[in-house]
């Protein structure tokens, strides 16, 4: 009678190798799993922090320009141009909101009107102001569709505060007052509503 084969150890043991190889394939799945998640989501993010800023959210118009002495009611807020009273509004900076009919004056003279949110803490429109070239207005606006908002005649761009580096390419394009029909006019010798109350001079 031949004699019975040895056996070759325990199940566990005969498995433990397999059972390993088995473990790190699934455990480099999972780790691959996770790279591609977290790229998915790092990487947008990456992108999306070095795209240089665009005007691509400028809004553009082309208003009308008729002298009118009657209140005119704006299809935008602010308006970025449009029919407007006689009289323009004088540059500067303004504590109180203003009559649009006469900043739009000044729109068409190529004036730069920057808006902000009533509630802006001091510092901050002090910022605008000092960011703004001579031939400006800046002044609270209630209702605004963000916190500052800068138009020039036909165009208007809503920006996400102050320091919101669209501004100063929006200048650069636009502050020249080209797209307005005089602009080479001015906003100096304007009016100032309410007899100049809450009006300092642009820095």
């Amino acid at each position: 009678m031949s004699e019975a084969p040895e056996p070759l150890g325990p199940p566990d043991v005969l498995d433990q190798e397999p059972r390993h190889g088995r473990v790190a394939v699934i455990a480099l799945a999972v780790v691959a799993a996770l790279v591609v998640v977290v790229g998915a989501v790092a990487v947008p993010l990456w992108t999306a922090a070095d795209e240089p800023p665009t005007l691509d959210a400028v809004v553009v118009e082309k208003p009308t320009s008729a002298h009118v002495s009657d209140d005119v009611d704006y299809e935008q807020t602010p308006p970025a141009g449009g029919d407007h009273d006689p009289a323009w509004l004088e540059c500067g900076v303004y504590d109180e909101p203003v009559r649009d009919e006469n900043a739009v004056h000044s729109l068409e003279h190529g004036t730069v009107w920057v808006t902000h949110d009533p509630d802006l803490d001091a510092a901050s429109v002090d910022e605008l102001a000092e960011r703004l070239p001579a031939e400006s207005i800046l002044s609270p606006y209630d209702g605004l569709p963000g916190p500052v908002v800068v138009t020039v005649w036909g165009r208007q761009l809503v920006l996400d505060g102050v320091d919101d580096a669209r501004l100063e390419l929006f200048l650069r394009e636009f502050g020249d007052g080209h797209t307005s029909p005089e602009p080479f006019a001015s906003c100096n010798g304007g009016v100032t509503g309410d007899e100049g109350e809450g009006q300092t001079t642009l820095a």
